[in-house]
């Protein structure tokens, strides 16, 4: 008799626990559902007018259509990315705090100037991949790639690079070591800077991205000798990739969004699909191509993305070791 009524308790009980389970599931599903139902925030970690707060509206004007909701660019500096990390890390993982993310915030990470860590955040959409060119002036002896490659593998020639430490350096680290090659990194105020002295031959390379290049090989004044990418750019299909060449690096800047890791999925998913239909859209796509790229090769969702910047952040956090800067 006592087991009897045991088991019908026991039933009882696995019956309201599966009836619960059926009430909470449409409550996962709603909050996707509703979501957004308040205004979102875009954390940028540098000044208003900047590269990555010009990306954020641009992605923002057609987002809000999208997501039927108002955004706004927040802009919190200091610390490398750190404050704004950290001011990402204090609000609720929700969806509604996502953290415009450069290089620069890899780099911070790694160095351990942040509170944030790599598997604190989970990649939402990339906006922008900038692959990098080698480039030499017009007037530079190396014509080719292979050539410029031999030169260095003896001599040190000068490499024009942004910052100590930077997008640039790094990447000229990683494609070194792959090539065999010594280098001597000589940093640069500006741009406009390096390029004068790429021109004038006081320094033998650089490492822009195709927006930044864009206008000097149009006009002649530079020469891209090799793309830092697995295939050829469709605006630039005469310039081979490091991988066809037999090294095995790939560099570009990104820009991409990212949310707190705890995020609901189904947010994080849903942010993903209306983020990246905004950014197929011909407002985001034309702006792409002023700066000499596509939505096809640029504009990634949450899997893709989400797995690159864990990948690119192993990568950096190498890269930055081997060039002591982080001990």
């Amino acid at each position: 008799m006592t087991s009897f009524t045991l088991s019908r308790r026991l039933l009882t009980l696995s019956a309201g626990a599966v009836a619960a389970g059926l009430t909470l599931a449409p409550t996962f599903a709603s909050a996707a559902d509703d979501f957004p139902s308040k205004p979102i925030e875009i954390v940028i970690h540098s000044s208003y007018g900047g590269g990555t707060d010009v990306t954020a509206r641009m992605v923002s004007l057609r987002a809000r259509k999208e997501l039927d909701t108002d955004i706004a660019i927040v802009s919190k500096r200091g610390g490398s990315g750190s404050s704004a990390q950290e001011y990402v890390m204090s609000k609720p993982a929700d969806g509604y705090t996502l953290l415009a993310l450069t290089q620069t915030h890899l780099y911070t990470i790694a160095q351990g100037k942040s509170k944030m860590g790599i598997n604190d955040m989970v990649g939402v959409v990339r906006a922008m991949d900038d692959p990098t060119f080698i480039t030499v002036g017009k007037n530079s002896k190396y014509k080719t790639i292979d050539e410029l490659v031999a030169a260095s593998k003896t001599t040190p020639l000068n490499w024009g690079v942004a910052q100590i430490g930077g997008t640039e350096h790094i990447a000229l680290a990683r494609f070194a070591k792959a090539a065999g090659i010594k280098f001597k990194a000589v940093p640069f105020g500006s741009g406009g800077e390096m390029i004068q002295a790429l021109l004038s031959g006081d320094i033998e390379a650089t490492l822009p991205n195709v927006s930044e290049a864009v206008t000097q090989i149009e006009d002649g004044s530079v020469n891209a000798l090799v793309v830092l990418s697995a295939k050829r750019l469709a605006g630039y299909p005469d310039v081979p990739t490091s991988v066809e060449k037999g090294w095995d690096v790939k560099a570009s800047t990104t820009r991409g969004y990212a949310v707190r890791a705890g995020t609901p999925q189904a947010i994080i998913d849903k942010l993903s699909e209306k983020l990246v239909k905004a950014m197929k859209h011909e407002m985001f796509a034309t702006y792409l191509k002023g700066s000499g790229l596509t939505p096809e090769d640029s504009v990634a969702g949450t899997v893709e993305w989400d797995k690159q910047l864990k990948a690119e952040y192993v990568e950096s956090e190498a890269a930055l070791k081997e060039l002591g800067i982080i001990k």
